[in-house]
């Protein structure tokens, strides 16, 4: 069901998000979701949570979910690469979903930090959980968590500053004209289906670097180090199939033929993760190791014609 609301004197030039939470009754934590989901618009258009609106615009809102109680879950599986006071660094397993959404409050990496960190559940719902981004549910490795507010604000505006340096291993279909590059362009909702993201004119700006690790001509497949200078949903594998090299078992931006070296899974790992500590006692580098699905994938295509998988 969606509704129109008309923004009042009082939230001229607010964000979305809060226009949202503070019109519908709900936390602004399942506005973002919303907004995210591509649940709220303005003259047909997709927004994102950080949008300014004015008073007399008309958004048209739906997917609003109710808000749900978050529990406790011993059993979401997950590993901790980094812990001190202030921060957590979570080597996520493919498979586990971030955080609770519309229709899904359970059994989410949220879920599981709240059984083995009860801290974070002291958390303002503007800090959601402590998880400072996210990675998707087919895609493992590394992510970071707060474990105090203050934590929360510093790592978050080190994100919107770039200065988070994220990366990847990513295996793609084909092989790379040359051995490193980079992709500018901008991403935004696809206008043919808003569950999807693409690259259009009217999105956001952003910006991916990947370099050649390994290639296997026989097979059509490279192995890439990719690295992002934004963190727009989806997109190490929105603007690798941009290019021509979708990102081997992705099952929503990847090619309906099968792959050499499919691991059943999009082949996504969050390898790497530099950040500079928010107690301001310097950089802090963590780094995670392939999980063994994606071993073997590298495995079964055998030694690589050029470069090296190590």
């Amino acid at each position: 069901m969606t509704e129109r609301i008309v923004i009042p004197a009082d939230l001229n030039g607010a964000r979305a998000d809060r226009a949202v939470a503070v019109l519908c009754g709900v936390s602004r934590g399942a506005a973002r979701r919303s907004i995210d989901a591509g649940g709220v618009r303005r003259n047909g258009t997709a927004l994102s949570a950080s949008t300014k609106i004015f008073e007399g615009d008309a958004l048209d809102v739906g997917l609003v979910a109710a808000e749900e109680m978050v529990v406790p879950e011993a059993s979401v599986k997950f590993a901790v690469a980094y812990e001190d006071d202030d921060v957590i660094v979570v080597d996520k397993p493919a498979g586990v979903v971030v955080h609770p959404g519309a229709g899904r409050p359970s059994g989410t990496l949220a879920n599981g930090l709240l059984s083995r960190f009860p801290e974070i559940g002291e958390l303002p719902p503007e800090c959601r959980w402590g998880i400072v981004h996210r990675i998707d549910r087919d895609t493992s490795g590394l992510l970071i968590v707060a474990k105090n507010a203050d934590a929360f604000d510093h790592l978050q505006a080190a994100l919107k500053r770039r200065e988070v340096k994220r990366e990847y291993r990513a295996l793609v279909g084909g092989q790379f004209a040359s051995s490193t590059g980079t992709i500018d362009a901008p991403i935004g909702r696809d206008p043919a289906e808003p569950t999807r993201m693409a690259v259009i004119a009217t999105g956001r700006p952003a910006r991916t670097h990947f370099r050649r690790l390994a290639e296997w001509s026989d097979a059509e497949v490279s192995l890439a180090g990719v690295s992002l200078e934004t963190g727009r949903t989806h997109q190490i594998r929105v603007h690798m199939r941009s290019i021509g090299h979708p990102v081997v078992g992705d099952p929503v931006y990847g090619t309906k033929r099968a792959a050499a070296g499919d691991p059943g899974r999009t082949w996504l790992h969050a390898a790497s993760l530099t950040f500079d500590h928010p107690s301001g006692s310097g950089p802090v580098t963590v780094r995670s190791r392939l999980p063994d699905d994606l071993v073997a994938s590298l495995a079964g295509l055998g030694d690589p014609s050029s470069g090296n998988v190590a």
